[in-house]
């Protein structure tokens, strides 16, 4: 009797597994036919930052304030939300006596659009830069102002080209753009950064690698050593010059060492260009400096974080952050989940190895 009550046991283990299965899997079809059937490129999301920063000032008010305190803060702001409220009705009389769409224009707020930018090594980030830069340009005007944040080490030099010039339309358009460092802007990210009209850099943010890089792996000895054959069948003479496996010569390595040098001198001109302050010989040798050595240098303007800058902008102009989301397929969902556990792993280990090294 009791191998019976066990088995049923096991059997509705089994089937208990069996249907979470089956839900998961109808789960995933249902939504990659539904990601099908959208065929959305993408939406954009606006949150205001005015009122996120006013919100968060209430619920701690709330904790922090007694009674008293708060019926003094909230009598002060009803006194100043009637007078505001009569500033409007007046301005709303003035239009309705003769105004035209232009006078009520000219009498809004500044408005500043806060965008972000978090660089890797394909600048991928620039797949929803371009779309949300075309919809602040479709709104835009030169009163108002495009704050960018801007995180990266850099990358692919033509990936960073297309995101650098992504940033050009703003400035083409008379808009004044700021660009925010509170980590880093090196190599392609500087080539990005330079191009603000402000540029603003947290104290101990790294700026700079004005420099370029070429890195390959080359198994060439090895494949010889174990009698491999490996042929590059090419039509002109530099189609190939480093390779994984073919054999480097002195003339493949000179010419790459002619393009690497070509390529410095451009995103030298580019920076000089953009930033005639700077003494381009000088920080062009590929050295990387925290923010407060930077602006010693005239690489950036003030130090400041970008939350200070937003703060501020607050005070005076309606503050809109703006996100362009890509829909994500399934794989890159499972994707992203495994990358954030392997970067949590290695995050915890080195952690602890520090730890203990300054115990």
């Amino acid at each position: 009797m009791e191998y019976l009550i066990q088995y049923g046991m096991f059997l509705a283990k089994v089937a208990t597994v069996v249907v979470a299965i089956i839900i998961v899997l109808g789960t995933v079809v249902a939504l990659s036919s539904r990601q099908k059937r959208g065929g959305k490129k993408g939406f954009i999301k606006v949150t205001q930052l005015n009122e996120h920063i006013e919100e968060m000032r209430d619920v701690l008010r709330h904790s922090v304030l007694d009674k008293d305190q708060l019926k003094l803060k909230h009598k002060a702001e009803k006194k100043l939300a009637k007078v505001e409220q009569k500033e409007k009705k007046e301005k709303l009389k003035k239009e309705k006596a003769g105004g035209d769409q232009e006078d009520k224009e000219s009498d809004r707020k500044k408005r500043v659009y806060v965008l972000n930018f978090m660089g890797d090594m394909a600048a991928e980030a620039v797949a929803s830069l371009r779309e949300e830069i075309t919809a602040i340009l479709s709104l835009a005007e030169v009163r108002d102002e495009v704050l960018l944040r801007l995180e990266s080490p850099g990358g692919m030099v033509h990936a960073y080209g297309l995101a650098s010039s992504q940033l050009q339309r703003i400035k083409n358009e008379n808009i004044p753009l700021t660009i925010c460092v509170d980590k880093v802007a090196a190599s392609g990210g500087y080539m990005m950064a330079c191009l603000a009209d402000r540029l603003v850099a947290a104290p101990f943010s790294i700026i700079g690698s004005i420099g370029v890089l070429v890195q390959i792996p080359n198994f060439h000895r090895v494949l010889k050593k174990n009698e491999v054959d490996y042929e590059i069948i090419s039509a002109g003479e530099y189609k190939r010059t480093l390779s994984t496996f073919g054999e480097i010569t002195q003339k493949s390595r000179d010419k790459v060492q002619k393009d690497v040098e070509t390529i410095h001198d451009i995103f030298k001109q580019w920076v000089k260009d953009h930033r005639p302050s700077v003494d381009i010989d000088k920080i062009s040798t590929g050295e990387t400096w925290v923010g407060i050595q930077a602006i010693e240098r005239n690489m950036v303007d003030e130090i400041k974080t970008s939350d200070e800058c937003i703060i501020e902008a607050c005070e005076s102009a309606d503050v809109f952050e703006v996100e362009f989301e890509i829909p994500k397929s399934l794989q890159d969902k499972l994707g992203s989940v495994f990358q954030g556990v392997v970067e949590k792993l290695f995050s915890n280990i080195f952690e602890k190895s520090t730890t203990n090294k300054y115990q």
